[in-house]
């Protein structure tokens, strides 16, 4: 499961973001406004630009997959895996802009895959999350 808004306007904003910085970069030299822009400004202008678009495009790393083993939550920064054993279970609190996954101990992980804006996409991806979990966590009989 990813997020879809979030990921969609990560581009859009990574695009124009490095779009403005270049061409920003590209015509600095080419007005009179009394300082002297060197060849070594234009290029550190461009790489602002596309390190800030970079920064952006963290925003796109989200994900989460379940599987037997347990569940592997990707979000900005890391990757972590938790096995069924410890997950309490999956919450969407008010006022939250994601989802968050409920540790046995009383902690929590937020879940950046699922987001609030991705509306029905985020609400069928907890449905499935939770059926995976009552699958895998079923004690035979």
């Amino acid at each position: 499961m990813r997020p879809r808004r979030a990921v969609r306007t990560a581009w859009i904003v990574a695009v124009l973001l490095a779009a403005f910085f270049i061409v920003g970069g590209i015509l600095l030299r080419t007005g009179s406004t009394g300082v002297e822009f060197r060849l070594a400004d234009q290029i550190a202008m461009i790489g602002i630009g596309l390190i800030a678009a970079a920064a952006v495009l963290l925003l796109t790393r989200p994900r989460l997959r379940a599987g037997a083993r347990g569940v592997s939550v990707r979000n900005i920064l890391g990757d972590n895996e938790f096995p069924w054993e410890y997950i309490r279970g999956v919450s969407f609190p008010d006022r939250k802009s994601w989802a968050r996954l409920e540790l046995v101990d009383d902690d929590y992980v937020p879940l950046l895959a699922i987001r609030s804006n991705d509306k029905r996409y985020a609400a069928a991806a907890l449905d499935r999350l939770r059926e995976l979990g009552a699958k895998y966590t079923a004690k035979p009989e």
